[in-house]
């Protein structure tokens, strides 16, 4: 048994001599200059280019990368295994099976995204929050959805995020989104009176979309009152504008009508977000 599998060795590797170890580390010492040339021929012209053609240029260091990698590993080896059609079919073979474990994820991306086409948990055009990440959808391709968020980064995000994450979609395929302003106060105030003031800020806001409701939720907490601005802008990437101007109108008009803000840092729980 221990003498065939000896056999069936010798015949898919070929005799490792001296000759052939100098060979695979002269294609190896090659390959490593060859990539360290290369990084830094194309860095120092990066930095000679502006604009498209620099991002361009520094995007091609990666492939190239791989390529000189994956043509160093092609000339190696035919020098350690004995180029038969059997043995290049059990190398295959091996191969195979090893990238099939390696992209795995890769294959569960590519199987949620055609769930997500189906199921649709969002669209180009929605507003979601994946894990840390909200943003808007820009491209639903078959393994990443992209978002670019207020900050204007561009994110690529796996789909099978879909299997263990939820998908916040704040829009859901309409035009509109919920938007909520902020407001912590002092609880000896008229709450009434407040209410109707903020109220009155959303009214005369420019980017209220006028047929959607306006509503005003109040909680009492230790350290004072919490006040929630719910409203609708006209469109869903006003959002961030939106929410921006009712608190600057709102907190100014507080100000002015005599109402004290909160003193004591405001520690979230579970009953603020009703």
């Amino acid at each position: 048994m221990n003498e065939n599998l000896a056999s069936a060795s010798t015949k898919i590797f070929r005799e490792i001599d001296l000759v052939v170890i100098v060979e695979i580390a002269a294609i190896i010492i090659t390959a490593v200059v060859l990539i360290i040339a290369m990084q830094r021929a194309l860095n120092w012209l990066g930095q000679r280019l502006y604009g498209q053609r620099r991002l361009t240029l520094l995007a091609l260091v990666p492939l190239l990368r791989l390529l000189i990698g994956v043509s160093a590993v092609i000339l190696i080896v035919p020098l350690v295994i004995e180029p038969s059609l059997q043995n290049m079919v059990a190398v295959l073979g091996t191969v195979g099976i090893a990238l099939g474990f390696a992209l795995k994820d890769y294959a569960s991306s590519l199987i949620a995204g055609v769930v997500a086409i189906g199921e649709k948990p969002y669209r180009n055009g929605d507003w979601v929050q994946i894990g840390d990440h909200y943003g808007e959808v820009i491209h639903v391709g078959m393994r990443t959805v992209e978002l670019v968020t207020a900050d204007d980064d561009r994110i690529a995000i796996p789909h099978n995020r879909l299997w263990n994450d939820a998908i916040v979609n704040s829009n859901d395929g309409k035009p509109r989104l919920l938007c909520v302003a902020d407001f912590y106060l002092h609880p000896e105030h008229d709450a009434d009176r407040v209410r109707s003031m903020l109220k009155d800020v959303a009214l005369t806001s420019p980017y209220l979309h006028l047929d959607s409701p306006v509503t005003v939720i109040i909680n009492e907490r230790p350290w004072g009152t919490h006040y929630r601005l719910k409203a609708y802008p006209v469109d869903s990437g006003q959002q961030f504008r939106f929410v921006t101007d009712l608190t600057v109108r709102g907190k100014a008009l507080l100000t002015r009508q005599g109402v004290r803000f909160a003193a004591t840092a405001v520690i979230p729980d579970a009953g603020a977000a009703a």
